[in-house]
């Protein structure tokens, strides 16, 4: 069935047949949030506009890290997010580079919860990191 959608989908939107298309639930909204310096111990914060459950946290880093890999982690209201810690490798690191993290545990959200995207800013180079957080209701 989900092949079916991804295929109507395709069509509808003029795609070439080798184009493939994921069919993201609906429930699903994003938010994103900004770390200035993903090479200096710190934490963003941002607000949930509605309850549900964090299914997915992708970053992206806007440069290059050297000297060591930083590790981000994310956390609701100060407790951390369990199975969600992902590494920022600084061997090879460019501006783009995608990361991501499935949390497993203490992913739930209440409206206007506080989420945290914390590093531990063990790479140098300052370098802005942006954190996608997905959300299920």
């Amino acid at each position: 069935m989900a092949r079916f959608f991804a295929a109507f989908l395709a069509a509808l939107l003029l795609l070439p047949a080798s184009a493939s298309a994921q069919v993201r639930p609906l429930q699903d909204y994003f938010i994103t949030c900004e770390l200035d310096d993903v090479s200096t111990a710190s934490t963003a914060y941002c607000a949930a506009p509605s309850a549900g459950k964090i299914v997915k946290i992708q970053t992206v880093i806007h440069g290059a890290i050297t000297t060591a890999d930083a590790t981000v982690t994310a956390e609701i209201g100060g407790t951390a997010i369990t199975g969600c810690s992902i590494t920022v490798t600084q061997s090879g690191s460019a501006a783009g580079d995608v990361d991501s993290c499935t949390p497993s545990a203490a992913n739930d959200l209440a409206e206007d919860d506080a989420i945290g995207i914390v590093t531990d800013g063990g790479s140098s180079t300052a370098t802005r990191l942006t954190a996608t957080i997905v959300v299920r209701r």
